[in-house]
């Protein structure tokens, strides 16, 4: 799987250019099982990093624009009546793809919102009392701008602890941007696309891979220091839970399958530390004047929390 890993990264490196954090959070996340919330300014390719991926794998790929009139029977479907025969046909939605881009996830309703839980928890959709299984490689990625809040819902705890990650995407260096506008140029403003370089069945061996690697005891009782650790901050007003505990975990596996080791080091725990726990921990309200992030506390428990040897 190591070849399979290398052609992925590949794959995306060749369109996706100057953001290699952001993409080998994304494989790691997609590794993990886990979904994610890709945070950014408009115009930084948050939609193309999601639709790399899906080529790249070979994914069916849907993008819903979340807007404040979408309904949630426009995300999970609805029944349609037919006049013909007198009865109702049920209509899937576009949830019911591989890869899903729900787009500027914080400017629809709640109720819209919600549509989704189920359907990132469980990778299924409830409707009408009845079940329907979404594919097995089920993934979303959710967009949102961290700047313009006006007329917006931001996401409820609840629900942002579905994402695995939360991603910051940033501006891309100098050399990276020159490079960007000369494929642009090259190809005439049309938009790239990624070669696909997996099939289902190493898609499914790389996500059996990354669980199955081996965890020492002593990097278990790191990690459950460390989410300990954000319940006892005294800048911090909610720390992580249990879930976030296991998220970590899993996410460790993922990198150090991503990494092509077999094992977990806590190199790998504090690799995903960042991304996994920004968006589990509220700081107190003198802490944010003070301009602290959460990533910042994080990296501040990191550098406190006894690492095994």
């Amino acid at each position: 799987m190591t070849a399979a890993l290398d052609r992925l990264n590949a794959a995306l490196s060749e369109v996706v250019r100057g953001q290699p954090r952001v993409l080998t959070d994304l494989t790691t996340a997609f590794l993990a099982q886990g979904h994610v919330l890709l945070e950014g300014v408009p115009g930084v390719a948050k939609t193309l990093i999601a639709r790399s991926l899906a080529q790249a794998l070979g994914l069916r790929f849907a993008r819903i624009q979340f807007t404040p009139d979408l309904m949630p029977s426009d995300v999970v479907g609805t029944s349609v009546f037919r006049p013909s025969d007198g009865s109702f046909t049920w209509v899937k939605g576009p949830v019911f793809t591989e890869v899903l881009v729900a787009d500027e996830i914080n400017r629809t309703p709640p109720k819209t919102q919600a549509a989704l839980l189920e359907a990132m928890e469980e990778r299924q959709v409830t409707l009408e009392g009845q079940t329907h299984s979404l594919p097995a490689h089920f993934f979303v990625v959710a967009t949102q701008n961290p700047l313009e809040l006006e007329g917006t819902y931001p996401l409820p705890e609840a629900q942002l602890d579905r994402f695995l990650m939360r991603i910051r995407v940033g501006y891309p260096d100098a050399a990276a941007e020159r490079d960007m506008l000369s494929r642009f140029h090259a190809r005439g403003g049309a938009q790239p696309q990624a070669s696909t370089v997996l099939n289902a069945a190493e898609i499914a061996e790389l996500q059996h891979n990354a669980a199955s690697v081996r965890v020492d005891a002593s990097v278990i009782d790191y990690v459950v220091r460390l989410v300990r650790a954000t319940r006892e901050d005294a800048r911090i007003r909610l720390g992580a839970s249990p879930r976030a505990a296991q998220a970590l975990l899993a996410a460790a596996k993922a990198r150090a399958a991503l990494v092509h080791k077999t094992f977990v080091t806590p190199d790998e725990v504090k690799a995903v530390a960042a991304s996994v726990l920004n968006h589990r921990v509220l700081l107190k309200a003198e802490a944010e004047i003070e301009g602290l992030s959460a990533e910042q506390t994080v990296s501040a428990l990191l550098d406190r929390t006894e690492v095994p040897r």
